[in-house]
């Protein structure tokens, strides 16, 4: 082996490194500054490792070269940079301090020299041929970080001038090795929480539960190149794990076996709420041998508000390729998707029950529809038309045709308090009460009482019903009107439109509540209005409300019209003023009008006042 020799074009230092150094002290001091400029112009650690060999060359023609980095809670040394050591040597090698000639170095925290390797017990050999090896521990702020070591195939080759040289680049390269180390350390974490922060930001937005578990298998691949991963759910019994996602070698695989609670790797992680990392999968009891390839494991539960609902699996083929970073990185990722998993379930179920809610309102509001009068009755002496339309799917308005003998038609409008499902149905008990009672043909006061005490007797909290209840008389063309609580009707006599004067209280409140009688004889083309107050009560985008005078507005202007265009007119000139509106009350509008006679008769309309 010939004598040292430059790898630059700088002249050699006027030393031989193999005889007693300190010929050329200014050198010297000049080659250990160049070392520290190598130390404090780099963060980066492969690089100052790169530098630090060419330094060392320039002193030590070296065969082998390689610094190995110690794991201070395995107390490990993993070799970090090597020349002339081979690949997979390098990649797989580990030492326990005190093992070989590097983890005597570190364990005695002084340089050691072996002039001959065959003869020495602490040899690891790698490389074919090695004779002597020389190792000096890296040391800083008195912790031993790692060694460096060289290696020659020439007995004897290394002497105490290389060890001293050694000695002094170890001494000043320690602290930059710490500090490259701790820099890649940050800027590894750094960019660690960026790429989580990325997923967790991304994964909160997906609501679907298999588009979310398909999304976190492939965002995983951008903290950890897995080769296998699963997530597994705790089923509904809580006694055991079910496979919902699965990735073998990047393909989505099902998987149907389940895992008791407690068993296996995965079982443990869920039930003791811990992550579990194992180097060797073969070497620990707790592992069932799912996947033969599999060699190393990380299992990190999914906590959701203290209680665990499944459990992220990574595997992989190689023994020990995860690490305490990936353990710590994925634990920091469970708590986000275990937020995201429940976001989605509960989206899941919410969207569930809204089919479900919305299939059973369809059909309410087909049954609502269908509690109503399939149409108007046909009458001799008026024309009738009515329409209702509920401000949700279902809503608490309602009407009814109620025939009574001698020609007689009674005619409900009613509005109850609320919108919505309890509004229906307490309109469908009005409805009820309506029909039962209306055996004994009551008068309009009567019947109004008749339901009121009803209603007392069946009390529900925040709960009334506002009704117009009219008789009309067919033959004599008349209309006997009570209200208790309704907007008051409108009724058009020759074009001039006047208010029917009846009032009262809404039903359901008061045990003793009165309520008046009002008749109007009519005579032909007159109109009369009943109508919700979600009409008078409709809003522009302005807020500004349809108002009871548009209403009388419009019947005025089409008084000559049939009902049924008085009715469509009113619909549209509130639809027309609530534009860009969502409608919020529910809207009824029943219109008569009085047909001519065909026989002279007396005309004009007069008004009777009573009590019921």
């Amino acid at each position: 082996m010939t004598s040292p020799k430059p790898l630059t074009s700088e002249p050699p230092l006027k030393m031989n490194p193999l005889s007693a150094s300190a010929q050329a002290p200014a050198n010297l001091e000049s080659f250990l500054v160049e070392v520290a400029d190598v130390v404090n112009t780099t963060l980066d650690l492969d690089t100052l490792l790169k530098r630090t060999a060419e330094q060392v060359r320039r002193v030590i023609d070296y065969e082998i070269f390689s610094i190995l980095l110690l794991n201070e809670k395995t107390q490990e040394l993993r070799m970090r940079f090597a020349i002339g050591h081979p690949t997979e040597f390098a990649d797989r090698i580990r030492l326990k301090v005190g093992e070989g000639v590097t983890g005597l170095a570190v364990q005695r925290r002084e340089a050691v020299l072996v002039n001959d390797v065959t003869k020495d017990s602490h040899y690891v050999g790698a490389a074919k041929g090695v004779c002597s090896e020389l190792a000096v521990p890296l040391i800083t702020k008195n912790r031993v970080i790692g060694v460096i070591d060289i290696e020659a195939r020439e007995a004897g080759y290394f002497t105490e001038e290389h060890k001293r040289l050694l000695t002094l680049v170890a001494s000043r390269i320690a602290a930059g090795v710490e500090n490259a180390r701790l820099y890649t350390r940050l800027s590894r974490q750094a960019q660690t929480l960026t790429v989580l922060n990325d997923i967790s930001r991304e994964l909160t937005s997906i609501l679907n539960l298999d588009q979310l578990f398909e999304r976190i298998g492939e965002l995983l691949t951008r903290l950890i190149d897995y080769q296998m991963f699963s997530i597994l759910l705790l089923d509904s019994t809580k006694t055991k794990l079910e496979h919902r996602f699965s990735l073998r070698f990047k393909q989505n695989v099902h998987l149907k076996h389940d895992v008791p609670l407690g068993r296996g790797l995965v079982g443990y992680a869920v039930q003791h709420k811990t992550a579990v990392l194992v180097p060797d999968v073969h070497k620990d009891p707790r592992y069932l041998e799912l996947n033969p390839e599999t060699k190393s494991e990380l299992c990190v539960p999914l906590i959701y508000q203290d209680a665990v609902i499944g459990v992220l699996d990574l595997e992989h083929t190689r023994r020990g390729y995860f690490t305490d970073d990936h353990r710590r990185t994925i634990a920091t990722l469970a708590a986000q998707i275990a937020i995201a998993i429940e976001n989605a379930r509960l989206y899941e179920r919410i969207a569930q029950q809204e089919q479900r809610l919305e299939r059973e309102l369809t059909m309410a509001q087909e049954l609502q529809f269908r509690m109503l009068p399939p149409g108007c009755p046909p009458l001799k002496g008026a024309d009738l038309a009515a329409r209702y339309v509920p401000a949700r799917t279902i809503g608490g308005d309602m009407y009814d045709f109620i025939p009574y003998t001698g020609g007689r038609l009674a005619l409900a409008v009613a509005d109850v308090s609320g919108k919505g499902a309890p509004a229906a149905l307490y309109a469908a008990l009005v409805g009820g009460i309506l029909r039962s009672s209306a055996a004994g043909e009551p008068t309009a006061a009567e019947m109004l009482a008749l339901v009121n005490t009803s209603l007392v007797e069946r009390p529900i909290d925040a709960q009334f019903v506002s009704m117009i209840y009219a008789i009309w008389d067919d033959e004599e063309r008349t209309l006997q009107v009570s209200n208790s609580g309704l907007p008051r009707p409108i009724y058009c006599h020759e074009g001039k439109v006047e208010v029917v004067q009846a009032t009262g209280l809404p039903l359901g409140f008061f045990d003793n509540a009165e309520y008046e009688e009002f008749w109007l004889a009519t005579a032909g083309g007159d109109v009369c209005v009943f109508f919700s107050d979600g009409i008078i009560d409709a809003r522009n985008q302005q807020g500004d409300g349809f108002g009871r005078d548009r209403i009388e507005e419009i019947v005025q202007a089409n008084h000559k019209g049939s009902a049924a265009a008085i009715v469509d007119a009113v619909f549209s000139a509130v639809a027309e003023h609530a534009q860009g509106v969502a409608t919020f009350d529910d809207q009824t509008v029943v219109v008569l009008k009085a047909k001519e006679r065909h026989a002279p008769h007396k005309k004009g309309s007069h008004s009777r006042q009573g009590k019921g």
